[in-house]
């Protein structure tokens, strides 16, 4: 073989052999990055590979977290009762000019929190601390159910007709009575609280450590 010949292969085995040490360097510290996880050997993995652990707790990326709940529907009452109304003559006696009716009712009011009313000063970070400002608990509806609310009773007077009104009148009056005992019952700041287990519970699986809501 020529000189020119023998210095060209022995370039070329150089190269290969470069080629192939780095290959087989790059190999053996992946395998090392995957193994070291103990001691010394673990800090230096770190130090090797160079990576920062970071977590984004900025306020708008938290607003927009807890926002992607909506309208948080987190308490509902529930109301099974009898309802009468009636219209009775001034004169006549019930028999021949009174209507009554007798409703079964059945209805459920919902509350809970519009957290897409949530704004950026409602929330505060500091570090993995966060305190969090709910909007104001709200009923969000109160109906009756009217698959199962029905008419259980009628008594109209011999001289009049039935009143087609009434049954609806009895109706609304039967709506208000379920959202005053909504009200009573404390729905509004069960739904409140209940909104603030549901956002904590979010926040904690953001990595926060302590997180305050009111």
């Amino acid at each position: 073989m020529t000189e020119p010949g023998r210095r060209t292969r022995t370039v070329t085995i150089a190269a290969l052999s470069g080629i192939i040490g780095v290959l087989a360097g790059i190999l053996l510290l992946v395998v090392f990055l995957h193994t070291a996880r103990v001691g010394i050997w673990d800090r230096l993995a770190t130090a090797v590979s160079a990576r920062m652990t970071r977590i984004d707790t900025s306020q708008p990326t938290v607003v927009m977290q807890i926002r992607r709940l909506a309208r948080l529907e987190s308490v509902s009452y529930s109301m099974d009762k009898m309802v009468s109304g009636d219209r009775e003559g001034r004169i006549l006696p019930p028999v021949l000019t009174g209507d009554r009716i007798l409703l079964e009712v059945h209805g459920e009011a919902i509350a809970g929190v519009d957290l897409t009313q949530l704004n950026s000063q409602d929330v505060h970070v500091d570090a993995r601390t966060i305190h969090v400002h709910l909007p104001p608990a709200q009923l969000f509806t109160v109906a009756l159910d009217n698959a199962r609310t029905h008419v259980y009773e009628r008594q109209t007077g011999l001289l009049v007709p039935v009143d087609p009104s009434l049954e609806g009148e009895v109706r609304e009056k039967a709506a208000e009575n379920l959202r005053q005992s909504a009200l009573a019952g404390g729905i509004l700041a069960s739904a409140h609280q209940n909104a603030c287990v549901t956002v904590t519970k979010l926040l904690l699986g953001l990595n926060f450590t302590q997180v305050t809501c009111d």
